[in-house]
């Protein structure tokens, strides 16, 4: 096997080799575009992230089979005028209905008959202070985002030729105009997808954009700034035809979100493993004067290590197949994928357009031989690694002080990090000028909350004469219950509309939603239903996102034990030790929550967030452990191989030292990435960038070089343990 990759090393590093290599990654990506759709094709915006066995959707099955007449999905149309609604504005209301009830618009199931109301009845839906009217429109259900839109701008087309001005384009501090927006699970799916849509390309161009930046500030050459550029776009040539393929043949579902991140992760990912080998090869450079040998040695070195650590993050991000909620299984494949084509191009097409490129790839700083350098009558260059000698000196002259310097400063935030709030409403990732947004605040400040997302009952009486909606109407947080509906085919069936008075999407809500079913289940036992507990279904908005943090609080608990376990299995295959493989994985999950801490303090304190999403300490987890431990593996690795040649504390010293300078430009670039997110108006991936940004750069500058090093310095050849030749290997040093 070692013959086998020390014979694709001279491969890629001949002059025939990487010609070949390079011609066959574009033939590739040729080939696969010309036959293959792109995955930005694919994308699927209306994928279920609940499964058909979740209470809420049990709910949702039933009121479908035995309750028809809700089967559309609401748009609800908020008109608000500050100095009051007026007659004029009811007849124009009417007018509207009446047009798009003659004429529907595109996928329009229903709507609310205002036009045949009188005028009496409709004062009664107008908000208590005069100022508000809500219009419902249903439309078809399943109906994808992209032609409920076209429903949508259909009906703001039809509203221009009724109303003297345009009231969905006003600005709502505008006084004395009649203001229109269009909110409800229509209006929140439209605006949620023009988020992630006008994201896509500008976080594709700004990610490009901080990366090409970021090596040119840190390598001041500008043909190497291109490399990792070139190696990562081909790739992403590469990817996204094979995920538009799997996506087609629907093996795998991903949406806007997925493409968003996984864009940044390649980037951010990929361009660390080229950052990996550029810089072996440029210090070999220095000492080999043919570049094809100075690239085969280069590869030998990092090869194992940049392999090492993408199977890392491959593994990891694989095991989210095992959750149970959509969008965070959706992560696994897209992901994984995306970081092997991009491994496996680090380790062939970049080393290709490296060697082909030699020294020229480092100009205007080229790196030459001692003798290369006295033929041009310059004396070598001496590299300067004074600030990584002190820190490799600091570690190892002083190991305790800094690991307990270490350890109380990540303990300190990692115990903040339990006073985080967290959150599951949608809205709450919105902009505040967003129209679904805009609409649904509307409703809250002028009518009942609950209004916007009713409460859906469903209870199966057994034949036997309950009282249910006098028992939800006791409850304190319940604003109206309405009448029980019967069932189209089961007479036992019956359904209640419960209003709540708080806001259906906050946590106070799913925290009632428990003491709702509670009341009604205790209703049927007193009624003398058996199993009364199994015949009370809820569904509703609230319900979905009760069901979503539930669901999610078990993928957590399975996925975050699994992903420390098979990083733990790899680091022991690689590193051949327990110790090390335990303080290593230790380190990271230390830096992580240190990262949620801090995360929290600088989104609450400095940005005014009261709660984030979520699904962000999932998502953060798995980025965070997953990179962190790369740049452990890249430094450690350093060390054992030193520690074969030296005494420990000089390895570790010299193994700081060496990699300090490519990982730190890694961990800036990687964070720098990450971001990049936080420029989108996109609260969730806000939250997400900000936090695994912080957390790549705790791994960066304190974890990897002063944490790891110097718990490896207090430890000696425990740290080994029990790779008995290194253990040997050490003690003969230290005799000698």
């Amino acid at each position: 096997m070692k013959k086998i990759i020390s014979n694709y090393f001279t491969f890629v590093a001949s002059a025939k080799g990487r010609v070949i290599t390079i011609v066959s990654w574009i033939f590739l990506v040729a080939l696969l575009s010309i036959f293959l759709p792109q995955a930005s094709e694919q994308k699927n915006e209306i994928a279920k992230n609940l499964s058909a066995n979740a209470p809420s959707q049990e709910a949702a099955k039933i009121a479908e089979k035995e309750f028809p007449n809700e089967q559309g999905t609401p748009a609800l149309i908020t008109f608000y005028r500050k100095d009051g609604i007026t007659e004029k504005d009811l007849a124009n209301f009417q007018q509207l209905a009446a047009e798009i009830s003659k004429n529907p618009v595109a996928h329009q199931q229903s709507i609310m008959p205002i036009h045949q109301l009188p005028t009496r009845a409709l004062l009664k839906n107008i908000s208590k202070d005069g100022t508000s009217f809500v219009f419902p429109v249903l439309f078809d259900k399943q109906t994808e985002t992209a032609e409920l839109e076209k429903g949508i701008q259909e009906l703001k087309k039809a509203s221009k030729d009724i109303f003297s001005s345009d009231p969905f384009d006003t600005n709502l501090n505008k006084d004395n105009v009649l203001h229109a927006r269009i909110t409800g699970p229509v209006g929140i799916s439209i605006d949620a997808t023009a988020l992630f849509s006008q994201g896509d390309l500008s976080l594709l161009f700004a990610t490009v954009a901080i990366v090409l930046i970021c090596l040119l500030v840190i390598y001041r050459s500008p043909i190497l700034a291109l490399i990792p550029l070139i190696g990562v776009a081909i790739a992403y040539g590469a990817i996204s035809p094979i995920l538009g393929a799997l996506g087609k043949s629907e093996w795998i579902v991903f949406d806007s979100q997925a493409i968003s991140i996984m864009t940044v992760l390649l980037f951010g990912a990929g361009t660390d493993y080229c950052l990996f080998l550029i810089a072996k090869y440029r210090s070999l450079l220095s000492i080999e004067s043919d570049s094809r040998i100075a690239m085969q040695k280069s590869l030998s070195r990092a090869s194992g290590a940049i392999a090492m650590s993408g199977l890392t993050v491959v593994v990891s991000l694989f095991v989210l197949l095992l959750a149970k909620y959509g969008s965070i299984q959706r992560f696994a494949v897209p992901f994984s994928i995306a970081i092997l084509i991009m491994m496996i191009a680090s380790l062939t097409l970049v080393p290709a357009i490296l060697s082909i490129l030699g020294r020229i790839s480092f100009y205007p700083f080229i790196p030459r031989t001692e003798e290369m350098q006295q033929k041009r009558n310059k004396k070598p260059k001496k590299t300067n690694k004074r600030f990584g000698n002190f820190i490799g000196t600091l570690v190892t002259k002083h190991p305790w002080k800094v690991t307990i310097v270490t350890l109380l400063f990540l303990s300190v935030f990692a115990l903040y990090s339990t006073k985080i709030e967290y959150t599951y409403d949608t809205l709450s990732s919105f902009p505040k000028d967003m129209p679904s947004r805009e609409g649904f605040t509307l409703i809250e400040e002028h009518f009942t909350a609950g209004e916007l997302a009713p409460v859906q009952v469903i209870i199966q009486t057994d034949g036997e004469e309950i009282n249910v909606k006098e028992t939800i109407e006791k409850l304190t947080f319940v604003s109206t219950v309405s009448d029980s509906e019967p069932a189209k085919n089961d007479k036992n069936l019956q359904k209640y509309t419960v209003e709540l008075n708080t806001n259906p999407y906050s946590n106070k809500a799913m925290e009632e939603l428990p003491l709702l079913e509670k009341a009604i289940v205790k209703s049927l036992e007193d009624s003398g239903i058996q199993n009364s507990k199994e015949k009370v279904w809820i569904g509703g908005i609230t319900a979905e996102q009760l069901d979503t943090k539930n669901i999610t609080t078990d993928d957590a608990s399975i996925i975050i034990p699994v992903v420390i376990s098979m990083i733990a299995v790899l680091l022991f295959v690689y590193l051949r030790s327990i110790t090390a493989t335990i303080y290593l994985i230790a380190t990271v999950l230390l830096s992580y929550f240190s990262a949620l801490g801090i995360g929290w303090a600088v989104l609450h304190y400095f940005f005014d967030v009261d709660a984030i999403q979520g699904l962000i300490p999932l998502y953060s987890f798995v980025f965070i452990v997953a990179l962190g431990e790369d740049y452990n593996i890249f430094m450690i690795s350093s060390i054992w191989k030193k520690s074969k040649e030296m005494p420990l504390l000089r390895a570790v010293k010299e193994g700081v030292s060496e990699s300090g300078s490519v990982i730190t430009s890694a961990g800036i670039i990687l964070a720098a990435t990450f971001m990049v997110l936080t420029t989108l108006p996109i609260q969730i991936l806000v939250h997400f960038g900000t936090i695994t940004a912080i957390g790549v750069l705790l791994d960066t500058f304190v974890v990897r070089p002063f944490l790891v090093p110097s718990i490896t310095a207090i430890l000696g050849k425990k740290a080994f343990w029990p790779a008995k030749k290194q253990i040997r290997l050490l003690k003969k040093q230290e005799n000698s």
